[in-house]
């Protein structure tokens, strides 16, 4: 009798880091309790609490009741996100590290997404793919959403991984002065000749500002950030690329010029047709009860048969010469 082997499964620690979280805490534990796993492990589920002034704590202490794994760690004053991951990375007990913020939502499917890729060593950091639940029927909701589906057009070509990331434990901690965490690690990655993957498949849900004001203080501090781990430690993320986000951007008007010149040829074709119509009702005052057939429409062509794949039933007979 052959045994099957089964490969063994990538271990790895979670971490969240969390500032009066209330609103989110517990559905984010509870996606990550119930995420979808095959080829991973998540053997611990760290909570780093920082500053908290609502009920955060409590909601972590409640869950951890029913959920062994999940461990957590307060700091009474607020020190930047920065400070808590470093609590994170001083406690996490697995060589591949999760990275999350507390106030994002992963799919069922996100975390196995990413860390399977973790079976090549080469691999050293990858990232989900950020979906906003922003409304797009006001400005700033569809400014985010716009500005996120062109960063995902850019981390396909290179990544620039953010919200919630995966890494190999290269390091103890990250410099205090660094704002941008996940572009550090992508650095340190880099310099250890290391592998960045985009996993567009991993998808994590987030909040995007609603106000301009918000959406302005967000971009504004990122774009700080960028700037200062490039002038220090000099890496520069993708996005800091006028020409590729210029060339996305090109893309995205293209798109937009291609959809209303389509718009306006429907709306000439739909116009020319209904005018034909009023002309057979009102003038010859024909209905089509016996209408002209279109025949390119006869035919469904089926996905699969396009492909060459024959799929006529086999309960009807064959058609006869």
């Amino acid at each position: 009798m052959l045994s099957i082997e089964h490969p063994e499964k990538i271990r790895c620690s979670i971490g969240i880091t969390a500032h009066n979280e209330e609103a989110n805490i517990v559905k984010i534990l509870q996606a990550v309790v119930n995420q979808r796993l095959h080829l991973v492990d998540i053997t611990e589920i760290i909570v780093v609490a920082s500053g908290c002034t609502d009920q955060t704590i409590e909601l972590v202490e409640l869950f951890q009741a029913q959920e062994p794994r999940v461990k957590l760690f307060v700091q009474a004053q607020r020190e930047g996100k920065t400070s808590a991951i470093n609590v994170f990375l001083r406690h996490a007990q697995e060589k591949i590290c999760v990275l999350e913020s507390g106030d994002t939502i992963p799919h069922e499917d996100a975390i196995e997404n990413m860390i399977r890729m973790f079976a090549d060593p080469a691999v050293g950091m990858t990232g989900a793919h950020k979906v906003p639940v922003n409304t797009p029927e006001h400005i700033v909701g569809f400014l985010t959403h716009l500005r996120l589906k062109m960063e995902h057009q850019l981390c396909l070509e290179i990544p620039r991984l953010g919200e919630l990331i995966a890494f190999r434990k290269l390091f103890d901690q990250i410099p205090p002065d660094v704002a941008m965490d996940e572009a550090f690690v992508e650095a340190i990655m880099m310099r250890h000749g290391l592998q960045i993957r985009y996993a567009p498949d991993a998808v994590v849900f987030n909040m995007g500002p609603e106000t301009v004001q918000d959406f302005i203080k967000q971009r504004r501090r990122n774009h700080a950030g960028h700037l200062h781990l490039k002038a220090k430690y000099g890496y520069e993320v993708s996005s800091l690329s006028f020409g590729r986000i210029l060339k996305i951007a090109f893309d995205e008007v293209w798109g937009a010029l291609r959809l209303i010149g389509i718009l306006v040829w429907l709306g000439l074709l739909e116009g020319y047709a209904r005018w034909l119509g009023w002309w057979d009702y009102r003038v010859h005052n024909r209905t089509h009860v016996v209408w002209d057939i279109a025949w390119t429409t006869k035919e469904v062509k089926h996905p699969i048969d396009s492909k060459g794949i024959n799929i006529t039933s086999p309960h009807l007979p064959a058609k006869r010469d």
